[in-house]
């Protein structure tokens, strides 16, 4: 099987150790475990106690059920049953396409989104069709143009809401709607939504799975509950065949989850209201300051992002993305992630949810070379 080159990893993996500002960085803030066992009212030696006198074989294979029901709180509709946890939404996103995806189905993505939802079906064999989110139409998918893409072959549509990289965010209007195109076709909708929950509004979008019988979720506890460091994930769908097909493959490449990473990850969501509290905040502050910012910058401009903790920076440099990028780093420590990356140009992913120290030196070191240009 070939697959093509997972853009945004390779120029993390090759560069993000050289940054001095990260300010590439997606995840809210990371905490600590003593901030997490704080944030939880928890006392974190009892916690370690108790687990040290316990064996370390194989999880719960299924997923931890106390970690289950706390993520089966985040949706409307979806039971303990309906999830299966996973080794990161990386690995969520793995599982459920190379579970569903067969040789000559076709499949629908956004673009730009996170390269996993279009490049894993086209390595399955699957007839890839794009639907293109465009800067003028604020990242919003033109739904009469995702009607054209739709046949009887249609065996999936990929979305990411909201949007990593543009911090897009479609309404219930158009999730419903993109459910009733599905639904026309019997195709299932896989949506990331790793940064649900991280509007800049109190209220936020219902899930896939809560819309449609055929919605397939993914979430991890990474970006919004600031928690990558354990590599946790989930795929939670109402979806029986679906769960099946995943079980069934679930079997050859994951078999259990970390007891450790669970566990942690059952107190991480047992306390969710003081994380999302803290990282709201975070990226409420952080997002003033960017726009702060790109109204002070002539060469710079932005659609301004709705939720989660990206955006995408156009800047006016005769410049491509990546060599700007690449020098931005060298000459500065600033690191950004290039459109390129997205098969995007002029373009950069700026991730803001950084300790804010760091992203208002980012800017600032951003600014002065800009001026170089």
């Amino acid at each position: 099987m070939k697959i093509a080159a997972f853009k945004v990893e390779e120029w993390m993996n090759q560069n993000e150790t050289k940054a001095k500002y990260n300010i590439a960085e997606t995840c809210v803030d990371s905490v600590t475990l003593d901030e997490l066992f704080r944030l939880a009212g928890r006392d974190r030696r009892a916690f370690f106690d108790d687990f040290s006198q316990r064996r370390l074989t194989y999880g719960e294979i299924f997923g931890a059920a106390a970690l289950k029901g706390e993520i089966a709180k985040l949706y409307a509709s979806i039971s303990p049953d309906d999830v299966v946890t996973t080794h990161g939404a990386s690995g969520a996103n793995h599982l459920a396409l190379y579970s569903l995806v067969e040789p000559g189905d076709a499949v629908i993505s956004v673009m730009p989104t996170y390269q996993q939802l279009y490049s894993i079906p086209e390595s399955y064999g699957a007839q890839l069709r794009v639907l293109k989110l465009k800067r003028e139409e604020n990242f919003q998918p033109d739904l009469e143009r995702l009607r054209s893409l739709v046949n009887k072959r249609t065996k999936l549509i990929c979305i990411n809401n909201p949007n990593n990289p543009t911090g897009a965010l479609m309404p219930e209007e158009t999730l419903r709607a993109i459910v009733e195109i599905a639904r026309s076709a019997d195709a299932y909708v896989l949506c990331d939504e790793v940064y649900r929950f991280l509007t800049q509004e109190e209220l936020y979008q219902p899930s896939i799975a809560d819309l449609y019988e055929k919605g397939i979720s993914i979430g991890s506890v990474s970006k919004v509950f600031s928690l990558a460091g354990l590599r946790l994930g989930w795929i939670a769908t109402r979806s029986a065949e679906a769960m099946h097909e995943v079980l069934l493959h679930r079997d050859y490449d994951t078999i259990s989850c970390g007891v450790i990473d669970e566990a942690l990850a059952t107190v991480a969501l047992q306390a969710k209201e003081a994380l999302l509290a803290r990282n709201k905040r975070i990226v409420r502050e952080n997002l003033a300051l960017l726009d702060e910012w790109v109204a002070k910058e002539r060469r710079f401009s932005y659609v301004k992002p709705q939720c989660g903790t990206t955006a995408l920076l156009y800047c006016e440099a005769d410049i491509p993305s990546e060599e700007f990028c690449s020098r931005l780093l060298a000459e500065t420590g600033a690191f950004l992630t290039p459109g390129s990356c997205f098969d995007e140009e002029h373009c950069f992913r700026i991730g803001y949810a950084c300790n804010k120290a760091e992203l208002e030196a980012g800017l600032a070191k951003l600014s002065e070379f800009t001026k170089k240009l």
